[in-house]
């Protein structure tokens, strides 16, 4: 046996045992791609060769795996634990090649310092004494070998926990800073471009610290109300003015409904219009400081069973113009034409005065004056005033008449001073309040209503006319805004009953 013999120390004088494995380097004229032990290496070898195929097979080359065209160019050798010759990857083969591999002279050495002059059935070096021991016997050795295996299993479980332990050390905190920094970039540009916008256009609200909106919030102690958007808070300025704080809630879309509240109603300044103060951003804080508008919101008034809490038809004929005007100056009025999506009565505030103001601009889009059709993905807003064309390709495209249909519902409901949508009506009739008083205005019945004049009947009979206008099916045969004001604040005498309204183009279709 030769005494430089390649071999792996197991333990016991055993040196026949090869101690490594091959990666065998195989020059191919042709490819091959049926035998996946062939490993293409073409992107990580190159050598001068006329074959165009160069690949590499972890462990020993059998018969059976040679291809035609194909010679063996190189044998490396390694003594890599880890060289698994059934997965073929070559960067476990490149870390085979990086270790190498080992040459015991431990049989050289045992045999010339052997005291035995039979021999030593084992012999090994203690690391401790740094001495050849000698032994005469395989127990020993067996529990040795044991022994060994166990504090080898220990020592290795002991590094590779070490060094997870300091990956996860040296990636955790890593990965929170790239995150961190993505984040605040995210939201630093995304709200950089707010300001941006707005200061070309002169129309820059004041932007607030989140300190300041606490302290002029009181602690967010006074709450006025609470919705899908968040919560609003009454607050105080430093001049006394009374404002209202709308605290927006984890926002969707990347902080579009923040982003188009701030870009559109920051551009606005109408009486009809809820004015926007200021905003705040503050990390995943975000503020909108608006006028305060101590009477609330219209749907408590015209929806309300509380006889305390009332409004005359004179008043309401008056805030059905106060809407129809603030409409009319989103569409027209500004640079930009601004489609709300989401006129309701929760949506319509009223000062100390019962004027009117559009407010919660959150689904509003801007578009050019001349763009009469907007993309379809850009529209939302709340079941019950959503126009038709929002779910029914076949009527009309989407545009500043999904706004009127809305308002035609809004002052549907106002005229009646109830939900146009009655589940608990007694006949089917007055399931749907448009149906139910179209029929009567058709037929030139009376309203039958309590305590009204017959001047607010007057008022109460043109709003219902102009809202059956509004809520026709296709959006051509409704009204634009500006001329729903020029209804209403016109003689009724003048306005012709529309076609009766349907609420599904089956309806149309069946009809005709």
């Amino acid at each position: 046996m030769d005494p430089y013999q390649a071999g792996e120390y197991s333990g016991r004088s055993n040196w026949d045992r090869l101690a490594f494995q091959h990666i065998v380097y195989m020059n191919c004229s042709n490819p091959v791609t049926q035998n996946g032990k062939y490993v293409d290496t073409a992107s990580y070898v190159n050598w001068d060769s006329k074959d165009k195929y160069i690949y590499a097979i972890a462990g020993d080359l059998k018969a059976e795996d040679f291809q035609v065209g194909c010679h063996v160019k190189l044998v490396a050798l390694t003594s890599w634990w880890g060289l698994d010759t059934n997965n073929y990857s070559y960067a476990a083969m490149h870390t085979g090649l990086v270790y190498g591999f080992e040459i015991s002279w431990m049989r050289l050495i045992c045999d010339q310092h052997c005291p035995s002059k039979h021999g030593c059935d084992d012999c090994f070096f203690d690391s401790v004494s740094q001495e050849l021991n000698y032994w005469n016997g395989n127990s020993l050795w067996i529990l040795g070998d044991i022994l060994v295996t166990i504090l080898y299993t220990i020592f290795t479980l002991e590094a590779l926990i070490m060094l997870w332990a300091w990956k996860i050390l040296l990636t955790v905190p890593l990965f929170i800073v790239i995150l961190t920094c993505k984040w605040r970039k995210r939201h630093l540009s995304m709200f950089e471009s707010i300001e941006n916008y707005l200061e070309q256009n002169n129309l820059m609200p004041i932007r607030y610290s989140y300190k300041e909106v606490k302290k002029m919030a009181g602690g967010f102690k006074d709450k006025l109300g609470e919705g899908g958007y968040g919560s609003v808070f009454k607050g105080k300025l430093r001049s006394g003015s009374c404002v209202a704080i709308k605290m927006l809630g984890k926002s969707k879309g990347n902080g579009q409904d923040f982003i188009s509240e701030v870009a559109t109603i920051g551009r606005t300044y109408h009486q009809n219009i809820v004015q926007l103060i200021g905003f705040c951003v503050h990390g995943s804080k975000r503020a909108l400081v608006y006028e305060f508008m101590p009477n609330g919101s219209l749907d408590k008034f015209i929806f309300s069973k509380d006889e305390s809490i009332h409004l005359s038809y004179d008043r309401i004929y008056n805030i059905s113009i106060g809407v129809a005007r603030g409409i009319a100056y989103l569409h027209y009025g500004c640079e930009m034409q601004i489609l709300h999506f989401d006129i309701k009565p929760h949506n319509i505030l009223l000062d100390e005065n019962f004027t009117p103001k559009v407010s919660d601009f959150g689904l509003a889009k801007l578009y050019p004056i001349d763009n009469s059709i907007v993309p379809r993905t850009a529209a939302r807003g709340t079941i019950g005033y959503m126009a038709p064309e929002l779910f029914y390709n076949n009527i009309g495209g989407i545009s500043h008449k999904a706004d009127v249909y809305s308002y035609g519902m809004l002052l549907m409901e106002m005229a009646g001073k109830r939900k146009n949508l009655n589940p608990h009506a007694e006949r089917s009739s007055q399931l749907f309040f448009p149906f139910w008083i179209y029929n009567h205005i058709r037929d030139g019945e009376d309203i039958e209503m309590e305590d009204v004049t017959k001047e607010e009947k007057k008022m109460v009979k043109k709003m219902i006319i102009v809202a059956l206008w509004c809520i026709q099916l296709k959006p051509n045969d409704r009204p634009s805004m500006n001329e729903v004001v020029e209804m209403l604040e016109g003689d009724i005498e003048n306005l012709e009953i529309p076609p009766k309204p349907t609420l599904y183009p089956s309806e149309t279709i069946t009809k005709n």
